[in-house]
This record gives C-alpha cells, sequence and structure tokens, in this order.
C-alpha cells in the first residue's frame, strides 16, 4: 500500500521544497515516509518510458536522499563520458559492465556493508521495452548483504510516484516474487504494453 503523501513541509531544504513543487506542478503526487535503515535495495517498477527518469530524478531531489543507481559504464568514458558521465554521476549513477555478474554483485555488496549510508536504486527490467522476465541483480545484492527491499512505484492514470512497500528477501525466489507481484499489481506505467513480466530467467 503507498505511504503517505509528501509536501512541501517535510522536504528538508528549499532545492527539495523546489523539486516537489515542480512535480506537483504537473500533476504528480509523492508518497514517500523515509526509508527502513541506513542500506538497502530499491526497485523501481513499472518502467516503460523516457519520461520515468524525469519524474524519478524529481522525486529522489524532493526527498533529498543521495540514491545510487546504475548505468553502463561506456557512458563515463571518452569525451562524451567526461560531460554526460559527469552529470550522471552527480544525479548518483554508478558504473557497472556489461556481461559481468556475480563480479559486479561481489562489489556492490561489499562496498554497501562498507558504507555508513548506501542505498541503491534499480529497474529490474533493465529496458523500457517489454521483457519476460527481470534481471535478477537486485536479488542477490539484497539477498547477499542482507538489507531491506524497498519498492518504489510509477503509477501514470493516478499520477502518483514514490516507494509502496518494503520486505526482507527470504531466499525462496517464487514466494519472494510472489509477494512482489502482489505489490505491483495495481500500478501502471506510461506503456502498459511494455510491462514486463515480474519473473527471473529460467
Amino acid at each position: 500500500m503507498p505511504t503517505a503523501i509528501f509536501t512541501s513541509k517535510d522536504a528538508p531544504h528549499w532545492g527539495a521544497k523546489l523539486s516537489l513543487f515542480v512535480l506537483n506542478s504537473f500533476g504528480w503526487k509523492l508518497r514517500y515516509a523515509g526509508l527502513p535503515g541506513v542500506r538497502g535495495v530499491m526497485i523501481f517498477y513499472p518502467h516503460t518510458s523516457n519520461w520515468d527518469f524525469f519524474w524519478g530524478m524529481l522525486a529522489k531531489w524532493a526527498i533529498a536522499f543521495p540514491l545510487k543507481f546504475l548505468v553502463k559504464e561506456k557512458l563515463f568514458k571518452g569525451v562524451t563520458g567526461f560531460f554526460a558521465g559527469g552529470f550522471v554521476r552527480y544525479c548518483g549513477g554508478e558504473p557497472i559492465e556489461r556481461g559481468v555478474s556475480s563480479g559486479a554483485i561481489g562489489k556492490l555488496t561489499d562496498r554497501m556493508l562498507k558504507s555508513d549510508w548506501f542505498w541503491l536504486a534499480i529497474a529490474p527490467e533493465g529496458t523500457r521495452s517489454y521483457t519476460p522476465y527481470w534481471r535478477s541483480g537486485f536479488y542477490h545484492i539484497a539477498l547477499a548483504a542482507q538489507v531491506p527491499l524497498v519498492c518504489a512505484f510509477i503509477d501514470y492514470p493516478n499520477k502518483e510516484i514514490g516507494v509502496c512497500a518494503e520486505l526482507m528477501l527470504t531466499g525462496d525466489e517464487a514466494a519472494d516474487l510472489a509477494k512482489i507481484q502482489a505489490i505491483y499489481r495495481d500500478f501502471q506505467g506510461k506503456n502498459p504494453q511494455n510491462h514486463s513480466t515480474i519473473a527471473f530467467k529460467r
């Protein structure tokens, strides 16, 4: 169930208030009531449009928490990386190599556990297009680090974005995914035909 509406009085400084004002000016409501601890993994679903990043960044700035998210490493390389990569890093982007799975997961888990504060936001679909399964990296990171999994959502029909649930993963993939499916059942992306199936590749 989505949390309470986040209002201007909840925003900690003028920059956060401005971001919330812009979000509200477009008719969007933000639902957020804090995070359960200093470390964790946040998943964002459904991700079906480039607009998700825009609304998501406004929400991130409004709550004024330095959430990190994964970005292809090549974006940080070369001349383009000097400019675009710098901006993405400022927004919270963390470079990750394509094709690296267990090694990248291990590094992220280790970094998370050594940090005083580390929240990683992931869109488990990995694309705006339809896919028949989710990428499982978020699951393995949260499980290995034994940190909470927070479910963030975007719902275009109701123009709401925010946090809707939190849970501790058990290691029983079927049971955990069933809970996540129930959490996201009523939310709709901008392009609902691109909603990916909440399941892992077998």
